[in-house]
């Protein structure tokens, strides 16, 4: 387990989830710079956080008609 800073649990618990829950889902329908700006950090904050926690950020490109699946292994 990656060890936390003060500013990343109290956003954990502003959130009430962990944030390796919350990251994932927010930066996927928010974006990295309205991510940022809901918690209250920067965003080089916000992409060390994902560095840290081991959080990949991919960016995809798609043509009218292609879509994309994404899925989770446990």
């Amino acid at each position: 387990m990656t060890r936390k800073t003060k500013k990343m649990m109290a956003v954990e618990e502003r959130m009430h989830q962990p944030l390796e829950k919350i990251l994932p889902e927010m930066v996927t329908e928010q974006g990295l710079s309205h991510t940022a700006d809901e918690l209250g950090v920067s965003k080089a904050t916000l992409g060390y956080w994902l560095l840290k926690l081991g959080i990949t950020v991919r960016r995809v490109a798609l043509a009218p008609g292609e879509s994309l699946e994404v899925k989770r292994v446990r």
